[in-house]
C-alpha cells in the first residue's frame, strides 16, 4: 500500500529538487488535441459535475469557466454521500447524469472506486502547467488510488480540531483534548451527526483514534453537544456564542463572521492529540460513460491549474499541491511543516481498512449509548 508519509513527502521534494521536470510525459501535439477536444466540448453542450454546496463553486468557479471556455456547468450540490448514492441508482437504470465528481475521500473511496464508476483521469491532463512535475509538491500530479491514475488529490492541509467563541471560551481553557470533558461546557458544544458520512464522522473517527472509546462516548454522549447539520446554522450558533465550541465548523463559513469583528478562532493544537491531515475541500475523479466526456476532459484540466487552485485556497483558507500558488495570505497553521509527523487522513490503507473498522466500533458505540 502507497503512503503519504513523511517520509515520503521528503523523498518527493528530493526527487523534484533532483528532476525538476518530472510529471506526466507532455505530448508534442497537446494543442491540437486540446484544440479538438474543446471544440467537440462546446457540441456537448455543457459538463455535469457533482459537489458540495460550495459558495466559491457556485459564485466563481461556474461562471469563470463558462466564461473561459463557453460551456455551461450544471452543478449538482448536496452532500456527496447521498449523491453518490442517487449516481448509483440511475446508473442501474441505465443512466448516466454526473461527468465530474468533485467528492469527498470517504465517498471517492467507499463508493465511487469499488462500484467502477470511474475513468482516469491521468491520461486526459494535456495543459502544459498541470502536466508538469514542477508545479506540484510531489513532484508529478498525485493520484490517490493504487492505480495512481484515478483520483486527483489537489489540496492537502493542516486541519484545525475546533473552532471556539472567544468571548465565551478563553483559548487558555481549550489546551488539550479532555478540556472538552469540562462539565461547564456540556450543553454548549456542537457537532454535525457524528453517525453520519462528512465533517461530523470524520471527526468523531479522529477522536475515537487519538483519545479512545471512552472519550468519545464522555463527548458525544455525556457533554450532550447540540447536532446540525447545515454548516452555516452552526457557524452563526457559534457567533452568537449559542454554543461556543464547535466541532465542525469551517473556515469558508467562519471568515465573513471574523471580517465582522466576530471573536471566532480556530483551534489547531490539543495536547493529547495528532493534527489530521486532509485533502479537503474534495479530491477530483471522472465518470465514466459520461454523457459530456469532452466537457469533462475540459473541466478536469482547468480545475487542476493555478488559477483555479488560487482562488480555492484564497476563499477556503486551504493549501494546495501546487508549488506556483501564492500562500502568504494562508494561516501559516495550516501548511503541513516537513519532518513534522500528522495524522495522515487520506492514506490509502487508512482508507481503505483502517477508517471503515474504526466508523463502525465509533458508530455501535454511540448508537449503543443514545
Amino acid at each position: 500500500m502507497r503512503k503519504i508519509s513523511s517520509l515520503l513527502k521528503t523523498l518527493a521534494v528530493l526527487t523534484w529538487a533532483a528532476f525538476p521536470n518530472a510529471g506526466i510525459a507532455q505530448s508534442p501535439d497537446w494543442q491540437k488535441t486540446w484544440d479538438e477536444t474543446l471544440a467537440a466540448a462546446k457540441k456537448e453542450g455543457k459538463v455535469v459535475v457533482m459537489g458540495s454546496p460550495d459558495p466559491v463553486m457556485r459564485n466563481q468557479i461556474v461562471p469563470a469557466f463558462s466564461a473561459r471556455y463557453g460551456i455551461p456547468i450544471e452543478y449538482i450540490a448536496g452532500q456527496s454521500g447521498p449523491l453518490a448514492e442517487r449516481v448509483r441508482i440511475e446508473r442501474d437504470s441505465g443512466i448516466y447524469s454526473v461527468d465530474v465528481f468533485m467528492s469527498g475521500v470517504g465517498t471517492t473511496f467507499n463508493t465511487l472506486l469499488p462500484l467502477k464508476m470511474l475513468d482516469p483521469i491521468k491520461p486526459i491532463l494535456l495543459l502544459p502547467e498541470v502536466t508538469d512535475g514542477s508545479k506540484w509538491k510531489f513532484g508529478k500530479p498525485y493520484f490517490m488510488d493504487a492505480e495512481e491514475k484515478n483520483v486527483l488529490m489537489l489540496f492537502r492541509s493542516r486541519d484545525s480540531l475546533l473552532f471556539i467563541n472567544a468571548d465565551h471560551v478563553k483559548p487558555e481553557e481549550m489546551k488539550s483534548a479532555t478540556d472538552l470533558l469540562n462539565p461547564k461546557w456540556k450543553g454548549k458544544i456542537e457537532t454535525q451527526d457524528p453517525l453520519g458520512s462528512g465533517s461530523g464522522g470524520d471527526t468523531a473517527v479522529h477522536f475515537y483514534t487519538q483519545m479512545g472509546p471512552e472519550f468519545v462516548k464522555k463527548l458525544y454522549i455525556d457533554q450532550a453537544p447540540v447536532r446540525l447539520q447545515d454548516r452555516r446554522q452552526l457557524m452563526d450558533r457559534l457567533a452568537r456564542g449559542a454554543n461556543p465550541i464547535c466541532l465542525t465548523c469551517k473556515f469558508e463559513t467562519a471568515s465573513d463572521l471574523q471580517k465582522e469583528g466576530f471573536n471566532i478562532r480556530e483551534i489547531f493544537d490539543l495536547a493529547g492529540m495528532k493534527n489530521r491531515v486532509t485533502s479537503s475541500p474534495f479530491v477530483l475523479s471522472m465518470a465514466n460513460k459520461a454523457a459530456h466526456p469532452n466537457a469533462a476532459r475540459i473541466f478536469v484540466n482547468w480545475v487542476a491549474t493555478r488559477e483555479v487552485l488560487e482562488i480555492y485556497s484564497r476563499e477556503n483558507g486551504t493549501a494546495t499541491l501546487r508549488t506556483d500558488v501564492d500562500e502568504s495570505f494562508l494561516n501559516p497553521e495550516i501548511i503541513p511543516k516537513t519532518g513534522v509527523e500528522y495524522f495522515e487522513s487520506t492514506d490509502l490503507e487508512w482508507m481503505m481498512t483502517g477508517r471503515p473498522a474504526v466508523t463502525e466500533k465509533m458508530r455501535a458505540l454511540l448508537k449503543g449509548n443514545r
